[in-house]
């Protein structure tokens, strides 16, 4: 093996390089969605979107393109920038536009000139915002999350209802779980597709195969935040089922993406996993998988979904509060790379 190889892993081959290197920054901040700072990941999640469909996996293009060249443009942090954590609520967003606007929420419909350009400017709205919230947040030792993405998502999703240009579509994907049957009895596809789907909505995709494909790709980078992922979709599942949530829900994965998120989250990620941390974060789960349910019924009137909000607000309580508490290590945002490194770095602080 060549000094250069060793000295710089197979991911980071291209980070810096002269033409290559946007595109890593790229992938990466797709990657980054779900906590990966692995351009890989991020191109087996692409991939995954593609399987799904080619119109999500070219506006994801398109959202993390404009989001991360907006942050180069103004000059922001550039190891932020190569990490693509101005990237991934560009991602997001994008792909919340096109789903909810869309007659067919599984596919999604190819944007209007007048929505591209929409989706264009919430992408790089997001890099503002991302810099706002960061910068808030900062004293606290917490990261913005996808918050971001939610708060520019729901803005311009409200904003798209006074544009007749732009065409707002029949909202056709449930954003409630009473608008499901709830006579309909669970199945075994219940829960294998409940899981792969609640895994798939993490970026709108109604599809539970792609959603086995993006836990692929984040055990590319990280065998612990895969198997995270898995338990935060399969125990957001049982507790909806336990709790009588509806079969539809349940199988469209509605009750179980923020309870990934959350579950990747504090699995590892800010915290470093040990046994108690471990008890926290399904703690988390359970919470998060409740409070879907609480926020998407206060949100129905008003037709909005509920994006990642309820990820975002669990997890900042469970962050900001587990520095009152002993029994958790924290591991702060500058520091996070995943959670085997995390943990790595603090069993050696002990010797």
């Amino acid at each position: 093996m060549t000094q250069t190889q060793t000295e710089f892993p197979f991911q980071d081959r291209f980070r810096d390089h002269a033409t290559l290197g946007f595109v890593d920054w790229s992938l990466r901040g797709i990657g980054q969605v779900v906590f990966q700072n692995n351009p890989l990941t991020g191109l087996i999640i692409l991939l995954a979107l593609f399987f799904n469909s080619a119109v999500y996996g070219a506006i994801c293009i398109l959202g993390v393109v404009v989001a991360t060249a907006t942050a180069i443009l103004l000059q922001a942090d550039r190891g932020l920038i190569r990490d693509g954590l101005f990237g991934f609520n560009g991602a997001l967003v994008g792909l919340a536009l096109v789903a909810f606007t869309s007659a067919d929420f599984r596919s999604g419909a190819v944007p209007s000139f007048h929505m591209t350009i929409y989706i264009v400017f919430a992408a790089a709205m997001t890099t503002i915002a991302f810099s706002t919230i960061a910068t808030l947040l900062g004293p606290h030792k917490v990261a913005a999350l996808t918050s971001p993405f939610v708060l520019v998502g729901w803005l311009f999703l409200f904003a798209v209802l006074k544009f007749a240009a732009i065409e707002a579509g029949p909202l056709a994907k449930p954003v409630s779980p009473d608008q499901y049957d709830a006579a309909i009895a669970y199945a075994l596809p219940t829960w294998y597709m409940g899981i792969g789907n609640a895994i798939g909505q993490i970026f709108f995709q109604d599809n539970w195969i792609a959603g086995y494909l993006i836990v692929i790709g984040i055990a590319v980078n990280s065998r612990i935040s895969a198997g995270m992922a898995l338990i935060g979709a399969a125990g957001a599942a049982l507790v909806a089922g336990l709790f009588g949530g509806p079969e539809g829900a349940i199988r469209d994965g509605l009750f179980g993406y923020n309870a990934a998120l959350t579950a990747i989250a504090l699995g590892g990620f800010f915290l470093v996993l040990t046994w108690r941390s471990f008890a926290y974060t399904l703690f988390g789960i359970v919470v998060t998988t409740w409070l879907w349910a609480s926020i998407a019924i206060f949100l129905k009137p008003i037709g909005m979904p509920v994006l990642t909000s309820t990820f975002v607000l669990v997890t900042w309580l469970m962050l900001i509060g587990q520095y009152g508490f002993k029994a958790l290590v924290p591991v702060p945002p500058a520091e996070a790379t995943n959670p085997e490194d995390n943990r790595a770095r603090y069993l050696r602080g002990l010797r």
